[in-house]
């Protein structure tokens, strides 16, 4: 059985909550008998940890293996972790302001270090795939205890939807006013190309978003049943092709796949089976596109 969300001690990190990143710390440091404490104070994760023996807690050993863990979980909102280690001691409650008040007498040695932090793409390839696993857990049997908590998560996400929300049907409304003009003047074939130089919209700076508007074209002429594969099918190829691009045209290549494959998802009707899942990926694939745009303007300075 799927494990509800709100129990997935690693996604619970990965939002940022310090008792989890605690928790999956312990858990990866176990073999090597440390124990960690942590607290988040002034935008930096004071990180605690303690061993019976000094040489448990070795300096250039205990530090690669916390940021690795740190840097595998990729925290929200923590880029700067400062790592004290000491002999185990009794429980303290104020420990940070211990070794803050006296440092030379409670530590062994203090490092900081910069997490590195996942880029915009993987970032939303991240959240795409959490939000998967929490529509499969919506289709779930639930308790009114489990009923209550989604009630509270669909709430702090109202306002992060609408603005997703906003922002594709803005995109979509562009993008099918300029395929209109451009149809309406009978010069779609020949002319697309010069149009396109002149938009503001990096994606539309290369030849291939020509082939993509027409095989759209295409597409529409098919069964509504295939469009929800054909949008999947276009999307696992943006995404793989995100995995290895390097050059500005490439990331423009890829925001024109993922602009396609949203299209194709906002074409699918509320009778489909999947109609509910392929309103998310309509949002997130133009999100993927927007983010490969910037990936585009970052190779090019």
């Amino acid at each position: 059985m799927m494990v509800n969300r709100i129990n997935d001690i690693a996604w619970q990190a990965r939002r940022g909550s310090v008792a989890a990143i605690i928790q999956v710390l312990n858990e990866r440091l176990a073999n090597s008998g440390v124990r960690t404490r942590a607290i988040f104070d002034d935008g930096v994760l004071q990180l605690l940890c303690e061993a019976n023996t000094v040489d448990e807690l070795e300096k250039s050993t205990l530090v690669n293996q916390v940021q690795q863990i740190l840097e595998s979980i990729a925290p929200r909102n923590i880029r700067r972790v400062n790592i004290n280690s000491r002999i185990v001691r009794e429980q303290q409650l104020l420990w940070l302001e211990e070794i803050t008040r006296e440092p030379e007498n409670q530590l062994l040695w203090s490092e900081e270090i910069i997490l590195e932090q996942p880029n915009t793409f993987q970032q939303l390839i991240r959240d795409f795939r959490d939000r998967k696993a929490e529509l499969g857990n919506s289709n779930l049997p639930k308790t009114q205890s489990s009923r209550s908590i989604l009630i509270n998560n669909n709430s702090k996400n109202l306002a992060w939807r609408r603005l997703l929300f906003a922002l594709s049907i803005c995109s979509f409304l562009l993008l099918l006013g300029w395929v209109g003009y451009t149809l309406l003047n009978g010069k779609f074939k020949h002319k697309v190309l010069s149009t396109t130089q002149k938009s503001p919209y990096p994606v539309a700076k290369t030849s291939k978003p020509v082939n993509n508007n027409q095989e759209i074209s295409q597409t529409q002429d098919a069964p509504k049943e295939d469009i929800f594969v054909e949008a999947v099918r276009i999307a696992n190829q943006a995404s793989a092709a995100g995995k290895v691009a390097k050059s500005s045209t490439q990331w423009l290549e890829i925001a024109a796949n993922w602009q396609r494959a949203s299209d194709l998802m906002s074409q699918v009707l509320p009778n489909h089976s999947r109609y509910k899942e392929a309103q998310i990926r309509t949002k997130l694939y133009q999100q993927y596109s927007q983010a490969a745009q910037q990936e585009a303007e970052k190779s090019k300075s």
